[in-house]
């Protein structure tokens, strides 16, 4: 009788160490979604704050071109009032086809395009893009294991008896997904 109460208690103690376990695991990766959501925020901040300074140096050379500056304002404002992932995926999609209008005008400008401030922000931006591309990447990523953890049984009793629910993916562009034109 004592051997069969020392099995049981053995057999609890695992199962709370498993339930221990995977709670620290859900809550880890929940840390790391958050923590990729503010990395992009970081990148889009910092892109946020670059599209002034790029507007006005355009500006200073295509005057005539207000309705591309009044887009860029416009996708710009989404973005600062944009909130969750799906809202804050969208504007980012309106800033991007924003900013290609607006690189499409300076192209228009040679004078413009070997401007010393321009090149610097146009270098700052790509820049930017590129760490942003990379942020969402890694929330990306990281959502896709933590959702796949929750789904997992038998993670996803655990999950569900603790509140952790699917985190959603940020979301792409569907004009980015089409295939590319080359034309020389």
């Amino acid at each position: 009788m004592n051997t069969g109460i020392i099995v049981v208690l053995a057999f609890v103690a695992l199962i709370v160490l498993f339930v221990i376990g995977k709670y620290n695991q859900l809550v880890q990766l929940r840390n790391r979604i958050e923590n990729a959501w503010s990395q992009i925020d970081v990148q889009l901040k910092r892109r946020y704050d670059l599209i002034p300074n790029l507007v006005e140096t355009v500006k200073g050379y295509a005057a005539h071109e207000k309705g591309v500056f009044e887009q860029v304002t416009l996708a710009r404002s989404a973005m600062g009032n944009a909130q969750g992932v799906k809202e804050q995926g969208e504007a980012q999609n309106m800033i991007t086809g924003a900013l290609k209008s607006l690189f499409a005008v300076a192209e228009a400008y040679p004078d413009l395009k070997a401007n010393e401030q321009f090149m610097m922000l146009q270098e700052e931006l790509s820049g930017t893009e590129s760490k942003i591309a990379y942020a969402r990447q890694f929330y990306n990523d990281t959502v896709m294991a933590f959702n796949t953890l929750i789904q997992s049984f038998p993670t996803n009793m655990i999950a569900g008896s603790f509140g952790f629910g699917e985190k959603e993916y940020f979301p792409m562009d569907e004009a980015e997904r089409g295939p590319i034109k080359v034309d020389f």
